[in-house]
């Protein structure tokens, strides 16, 4: 990694919180990557649809949001991993595992991070006045799927198993994965006391579970309670399913 783009990495970190008026041009062909352990490698696309060239940089790291590619020690190699994309042009990265298998867990996935920084070029007319330039970070879920594991990871989420608690008069709602798929949760919708309730929630590991806090509930919802909930499937796409709340 070179000076330059060293400083540009630190410079999107500490402006990090200012993303939000930052617009990226360089389009990602997907919202997380899964890796087949038995293929060895996978592609994703970018595309460039802006107006102007970008230079890109990519890299991938095992959960510091602060990384950087010389700060990680994800066992992955992108190539290219520092490059120039023109405007209305497309770029393949290649994603390889180069790192010893048998030092990840066999049976269930492991998460890691893609980064892709966009870097936007200086524009002319600001050769002799101060400018501030925002670079765009992405980050994207890499899920490491190992060969045979067992189920069928877009049916995960049919295995998950609700339960409800109350704790210090607010009441939550636990979900337990069984499977060794990581599971994304994005919206929980059940009825509670003629109040339907809608809550966000977040991504369940493999074989863990995770609590699910119902903000202005206080009595745990009753076994056999009605639950829907979305999820995020391998492709991006949300799914739908409907569950309920089991004894304990």
């Amino acid at each position: 990694m070179t000076s330059f783009s060293r400083i540009l990495c630190i410079l999107v970190l500490a402006l990090g919180s200012f993303a939000g008026v930052a617009q990226a041009n360089v389009v990602i062909g997907g919202t997380r990557v899964v890796f087949s352990a038995s293929q060895g490698e996978t592609t994703l696309r970018l595309s460039n649809q802006g107006k102007q060239p970008a230079l890109v940089e990519a890299w991938i790291d095992e959960g510091n949001e602060q990384s950087t590619p010389n700060s990680t020690h994800a066992p992955f190699l992108i190539t290219p991993p520092l490059f120039r994309m023109e405007a209305g042009r497309d770029q393949s990265l290649r994603i390889l595992f180069t790192g010893d298998a048998a030092k990840l867990p066999s049976d269930r996935e492991s998460l890691f991070w893609l980064n892709v920084l966009e870097i936007p070029p200086k524009p002319k007319q600001a050769a002799d006045r101060n400018l501030l330039q925002f670079a765009v970070r992405s980050r994207l879920k890499l899920f490491y799927r190992p060969a045979n594991l067992a189920g069928n990871p877009l049916k995960a989420p049919e295995k998950l198993t609700w339960s409800a608690t109350d704790d210090a008069g607010t009441a939550s709602l636990v979900v337990h994965n069984p499977t060794p798929y990581y599971i994304t949760i994005t919206k929980v919708s059940l009825k509670t006391a003629d109040t339907p309730v809608t809550v966000n929630a977040g991504m369940v590991a493999p074989f863990g579970e995770q609590k699910i806090a119902l903000p202005g509930v206080r009595n745990a919802p009753a076994a056999g309670t009605q639950i829907g909930f979305t999820t995020i499937n391998d492709y991006g796409a949300a799914d739908v399913h409907a569950g309920a709340i089991v004894a304990p």
